[in-house]
């Protein structure tokens, strides 16, 4: 109640400042207009005695004269008479902008704004800020000692170096870092479907003519990298060869063999596009026998009903799928796999905000994965599709 009765007054206090200087009677503009006629007249005559005591001369005294008589006839061509309207109407727009803008702010604070959320302590701030510019010296310190290098610096260091500016956000650094060991002749599959996955988020999601010549010399080396196979799909779905691009999924996917930690982006992912290509879910345990059930994904049974339905009770029917993982990952917040799913299901809702918390929700578990793992670049895309942090 503090808060709003502080909010209250404030604004109180701004709509008294505005309309207490407008309380006076306006000014009728004929009234300002022959006080400037009057002004104009004894200029006139200054004019006339200066050039009578020799101070200008005659052609400035001409000057000088058309000048003020010019003034005065514009004058004279305005308006006659008096006229309240601009000035009132000037009163009346001032007086409804000082109404508004704190009745409008204080609606659209009250609606989207969180009065009641407790503020970081101080000290806090400091201490993350303390960090984060820890952070940024020691990865300066590091790039420096790497360029200084004269053998052009340890592939290990330039890997770091990418992987923790993929952290911060810095994309197109950490494209520069990967860049530097496209080169070299240890290059890896694993390295350059880093490379890749930093420039795919450099451009929000989007996969550049450059980053799929990056996703094809990842594939040459290895062509079963799983990372390297989820960016061409991806690829492929965006240059509208999604059928191309669910194949390549569903064919790696049988090749696993055993249950891999990646699987399940890959089972998200070819859903997703064949979803808009009317294809029939797949499950996880399709790939994988040791896994009995999705976890939370559709049952076959359900996926054959769904097919039968409306496009509203389908609507309505995939709706409520999301929000029942949703509801489990609020009393099962650990379940990285569960966070993704439900990523991309608001992704395919269309539902981008909750699509990218969703993803962040996910980078939080997964930061102890290792970068080899698919499902960091498919995080790492996802959050950058969904508008970056």
């Amino acid at each position: 109640m503090a808060f709003w009765f502080i909010l209250v007054a404030l604004g109180l206090l701004a709509l008294l400042l505005v309309i207490l200087p407008l309380r006076g009677a306006a000014e009728p503009l004929a009234d300002r207009r022959d006080g400037a006629m009057a002004i104009y007249s004894d200029q006139l005559r200054e004019v006339e005695g200066e050039a009578r005591r020799g101070v200008i001369s005659a052609d400035e005294a001409r000057g000088a004269t058309l000048e003020i008589k010019q003034r005065m006839l514009a004058l004279n061509r305005s308006q006659v008479g008096p006229d309240y309207n601009a000035a009132a109407g000037g009163r009346k727009t001032l007086v409804l902008v000082a109404v508004l803008v704190p009745v409008l702010a204080g609606g659209i604070y009250f609606s989207l704004g969180s009065p009641g959320t407790e503020s970081l302590a101080f000290a806090d701030r400091q201490d993350e800020q303390a960090d984060a510019a820890e952070v940024d010296n020691l990865t300066a310190r590091l790039e420096q000692r790497l360029m200084d290098d004269p053998q052009g610096g340890p592939s290990e260091g330039w890997v770091l170096l990418g992987r923790t500016y993929m952290r911060m956000g810095r994309f197109e650094d950490a494209a520069n870092a990967f860049a530097t060991l496209a080169g070299r002749e240890d290059v890896t599959a694993d390295i350059l479907s880093q490379y890749a996955e930093a420039l795919i988020s450099l451009e929000n999601g989007v996969v550049t003519p450059r980053a799929s010549q990056v996703i094809d010399r990842a594939r040459e080396l290895d062509p079963r990298n799983p990372a390297g196979v989820f960016y061409k799909a991806v690829a492929l779905d965006q240059q509208g060869k999604s059928e191309a691009a669910h194949a390549l999924l569903i064919a790696r996917l049988n090749a696993a063999g055993a249950l891999q930690p990646w699987m399940e982006i890959f089972v998200d992912q070819a859903n997703r596009i064949g979803m808009t290509l009317g294809k029939s879910m797949v499950e996880l345990a399709s790939f994988a026998p040791e896994v009995s059930a999705p976890a939370s994904g559709p049952s076959a049974a359900e996926v054959v009903a769904a097919s039968d339905m409306s496009e509203s009770d389908r609507a309505a029917f995939v709706r409520s799928m999301v929000e029942r993982l949703a509801t489990r990952l609020e009393t099962e917040p650990g379940d990285l796999d569960g966070w993704l799913r439900l990523a991309n299901a608001y992704g395919v809702l269309g539902e981008t905000e909750k699509s990218r918390n969703a993803f962040l929700r996910a980078r939080d578990l997964a930061a102890d994965l290792s970068a080899e793992d698919p499902r960091v670049s498919a995080i790492a895309a996802g959050i950058a599709k969904a508008g970056g942090e």
